[in-house]
């Protein structure tokens, strides 16, 4: 569904955008990929990095409504992947995690529903459900208006939808690049806030394919949350370095000791599928009756049991030391 097509990435030059990129050029052939991001330095590296003759790039930022019409003039898909998301940064500077995450999730939904783009596809983080952080409840809030913009669209064709997962192994937020550079270095311990700690954990390959797959499968409306692994982070401090001891220095502002993906709360909304889940909207479409108990790509699921939560702490699926050295593998590591 992407041959001949123009597809734009906000935040394209981070850790998803650029395994994505890589992903739809292998694949698929568009039209126009175009990378929009205010880091002139990182696209520069990209460019030399993919060359391929589709590939566009953009500097702007996500607050610049104006910039975004320019950017997806013509455009058919775009995934929003832009984002502050260190989550002590945005406790300490949060007008501008609610610039840039709100008010940027505002523009990007202004500028398609202008550029006539057909989908929307809005990155999301398991810290949205249940929010305890600033980072996380901006992210609920800019979930929150992707779904909502599908009343916006009216007579337009725009659809939009979410794409919520865990920690992305290898990621810049993630842990596992912080472990091993002390590795490198010759660390006597590794640093654990929490030894009960657990993470859902996904490799970028299997990001890429869940948000393509949801390209195929959305009507608009729905948050996809993937069925995942779990994972302790003792467990992975074991597995990068056996050698090492851990030191607990407690959890850190706005952390939780377990993730959630698919809040208790929403139970009522939530369908299961073979291999994920989808939260249904909160609020009645004017335009059209759903049933999101099936989806474009003819898969069918069924609601959940009332009061079903997916947590990272209780998960059916946990990752034991020597998978966890397997998956890190497999990422790239």
């Amino acid at each position: 569904m992407f041959d001949d097509k123009a597809i734009l990435i906000t935040g394209g030059t981070g850790s998803f955008g650029k395994k994505f990129t890589k992903v739809i050029l292998e694949r698929f052939r568009p039209k126009k990929l175009i990378i929009y991001s205010r880091d002139e330095l990182k696209q520069f590296e990209m460019s030399r990095d993919i060359q391929n003759p589709a590939m566009r790039f953009f500097i702007g930022d996500v607050r610049d409504e104006a910039r975004l019409r320019q950017a997806m003039h013509g455009v058919d898909y775009v995934i929003h992947a832009a984002a502050l998301k260190q989550v002590p940064a945005a406790e300490y500077n949060p007008m501008e995690c609610i610039k840039t995450n709100v008010h940027g999730a505002e523009n990007v939904i202004s500028a398609a529903l202008s550029c006539g783009v057909k989908r929307v596809i809005a990155l999301s983080t398991d810290k949205a459900a249940n929010p305890i952080n600033l980072y996380g409840a901006t992210k609920l809030a800019s979930d929150k208006l992707f779904v909502a913009a599908n009343n916006m669209a009216g007579g337009h064709d725009t659809t939009f939808s979410v794409v919520r997962y865990g920690n992305v192994v290898g990621s810049r937020g993630s842990v596992v690049p912080f472990f091993k550079k002390l590795i490198d270095e010759g660390a006597k311990s590794l640093p654990i806030t929490d030894v009960r700690m657990t993470r859902f954990w996904i490799t970028l390959k299997d990001g890429v394919e869940f948000v393509l797959k949801n390209f195929e499968r959305m009507y608009g409306g729905e948050i996809f949350v993937p069925k995942i692994p779990s994972l302790r982070i003792v467990d992975l401090a074991q597995a990068m370095a056996p050698q090492l001891p851990t030191e607990e220095i407690g959890i850190r502002p706005g952390e939780k000791l377990h993730e959630v993906m698919c809040p208790k709360d929403d139970s009522h909304l939530t369908v299961e599928f073979d291999d994920h889940f989808v939260i249904t909207p909160t609020i009645k479409f004017h335009h059209v009756e759903t049933d999101y108990t099936s989806n474009r790509a003819n898969e069918r699921g069924k609601f959940v049991e009332q009061g079903f939560e997916y947590n990272s702490g209780d998960n059916p699926v946990f990752l034991n030391i020597e998978e966890i050295v397997r998956f890190n593998e497999s990422a790239e590591l």
